[in-house]
């Protein structure tokens, strides 16, 4: 039985209306008294955890405004270590899943499963387990160069993911200084610091690496401007 703690709050991060208005539904019926804040995109996301305390849970979609692939796992990961996050996503591939846990994830949740597996999900998470779909294959190893890449991008600051996302949009360093509010100089030694530590050369690089695991979405959406 999914624990019953009035307490509970969770953030639903999803760019979908109805799909976050069908799971705060499911929610109350499996939590009763807990309290769901709900999130459309990456700003609203961090804009909710700073504002909120003591949130016991998060479940986020893959893609939506401001997040791309497994950027924003990365990001939630870095900045708030201690909040469990499960991925709840219409991505049903079993490497897309491991990958997922590889970055830390504590489950996974296809949108398409009932909300009987969604309370167990939740209920394992709460307890501090990790829970997966158990009809779901997950012992595929990842080759060793992907592997590496996720061990280098774990190592990313909260920072330096957000700058990620930025270049991942095709955004140049002056844009991403705008939007951060920092100056160019400090964006610059960001890029450098992602570089270095995903043993790249250039921006171009480093979106075409993480790309080819999903962490980003855009990787075509590439700007021109070197460091």
């Amino acid at each position: 039985m999914v624990r019953n703690d009035t307490t509970t709050r969770i953030i639903v991060a999803d760019d979908h209306p109805l799909f976050r208005g069908a799971l705060r539904q499911a929610l109350g019926s499996l939590l009763p008294g807990s309290e769901v804040i709900e999130a459309g995109g990456l700003d609203d996301l961090t804009a909710a955890l700073e504002r909120e305390q003591d949130i016991d849970l998060i479940l986020l979609d893959l893609t939506m405004p401001g997040v791309q692939g497994f950027s924003g796992l990365i990001y939630l990961r870095a900045q708030h270590p201690d909040i469990p996050v499960i991925i709840v996503s219409a991505h049903e591939d079993p490497m897309v899943i491991r990958r997922a846990l590889d970055f830390g994830a504590s489950g996974f949740i296809p949108k398409s499963l009932n909300s009987d597996h969604i309370g167990e999900a939740i209920e394992m998470v709460l307890a501090g387990n990790t829970w997966t779909p158990p009809d779901i294959d997950l012992s595929v190893a990842e080759d060793k160069e992907t592997a590496e890449l996720v061990r280098r991008l774990a190592t990313l600051t909260p920072q330096q993911v957000r700058v990620l996302m930025m270049l991942s949009e095709g955004l140049l360093n002056k844009q991403i200084a705008y939007e951060l509010g920092v100056s160019e100089a400090t964006v610059k030694a960001h890029v450098s610091a992602i570089l270095q530590k995903l043993g790249v050369d250039s921006r171009t690089q480093a979106v075409i690496a993480v790309s080819k695991i999903g962490a980003t979405l855009k990787p075509s959406s590439l700007g021109a401007e070197t460091l």
